[in-house]
């Protein structure tokens, strides 16, 4: 029986996602806001509103939402909500909260319409050529929709979570992860940069990423870029749509310590504090109670750095 699938969102997850699920062979149905953004693509074709896209399609409809998380889901929900019947099944690709997703799949049950959160990671590139899908939902609904992601996935890069919201907060998770991981590589970088000779990163890198304990994606990424910019010359401030600290404040609740996540997330913002008022603020301190001067100071930097002339006193051994 012949089946399709609606993609709402044809940014650079969705519009990748369609152009790879066209070229596996089954026919994409898009709907974008920003017509430019549609991929031009045989097998896929553009809907003029949501309408137009539900018309198109193929009962029980299927129907992708790769859009911004947030009241964008809630609106188009409730837009699609009356073209939809009864089997329908929306598939939200986004990073919604998962306590979002909860909610809606409880509300759209009771049309008996079906909502499944499916986390998506690999990025860009992996909605081209072979995602990562941890999925969650009714197992009736996600049943239907298993053999289309597990075609669009690397090997082993599906997994059925659960049940609503399990999916969402797999991603989650595995985004808190993510962020510990950048963390360390990048204070791992300033290290490296900050040695008493000049190291070639770029060599160091290639070499981590054969072999060693921590070759990984992200290795590989950092030396495509270190190279791709001669250094280390982009700006510091980090932006972030800031899942992650939805995480944190869910480990509080479940009384979860993540400190290295949790830590990632501040250091996170601390790029963003140009003005350094924190810092400011301790130094108009330091030069109250101890004179201590604004701004550099050669002689403290010598006395920071030989004030002590010998090392950690070992125990005596008292035998």
């Amino acid at each position: 029986m012949e089946e399709n699938y609606g993609i709402i969102g044809l940014g650079k997850m969705g519009g990748n996602l369609a152009i790879h699920a066209a070229e596996t062979g089954y026919s994409i149905v898009g709907y974008d806001m920003y017509a430019s953004k549609v991929p031009d693509q045989k097998n896929v074709s553009l809907a003029a509103s949501p309408q137009h896209l539900v018309d198109q399609l193929i009962a029980p409809r299927k129907i992708f939402l790769y859009i911004p998380a947030g009241k964008p889901v809630d609106d188009v929900i409730d837009e699609l909500v009356p073209l939809l019947a009864p089997g329908d099944i929306i598939i939200d690709g986004g990073n919604s909260y998962w306590g979002d997703s909860i909610r809606r799949a409880g509300k759209l049950k009771e049309k008996e319409i079906f909502l499944i959160d499916c986390g998506t990671s690999g990025g860009v590139d992996g909605a081209r050529h072979g995602a990562c899908f941890m999925v969650g939902g009714e197992k009736e609904a996600v049943d239907q929709v298993e053999g289309f992601l597990r075609s669009l996935a690397v090997p082993n890069g599906y997994t059925y979570t659960g049940a609503p919201g399990s999916g969402h907060f797999v991603k989650l998770v595995h985004n808190g992860i993510e962020f510990g991981m950048l963390q360390a590589i990048g204070e791992g970088m300033a290290l490296l940069a900050n040695f008493r000779e000049e190291l070639n990163i770029s060599d160091i890198l290639l070499t981590w990423n054969n072999g060693s304990v921590i070759r990984s994606w992200l290795i590989e990424l950092m030396k495509k870029l270190y190279d791709e910019k001669e250094g280390f010359n982009v700006p510091s401030y980090i932006e972030d749509t800031g899942e992650v600290n939805w995480l944190v404040t869910d480990a509080m609740h479940m009384e979860v310590p993540i400190p290295v996540i949790a830590q990632s997330v501040m250091q996170l913002i601390a790029s963003r504090d140009a003005e350094n008022t924190w810092a400011k603020s301790i130094a108009m301190m330091r030069n109250g109670f101890g004179g201590h001067p604004f701004g550099p100071n050669d002689y403290i930097k010598w006395e920071r750095q030989n004030g002590r002339v010998g090392g950690y006193p070992a125990l005596e051994n008292n035998d």
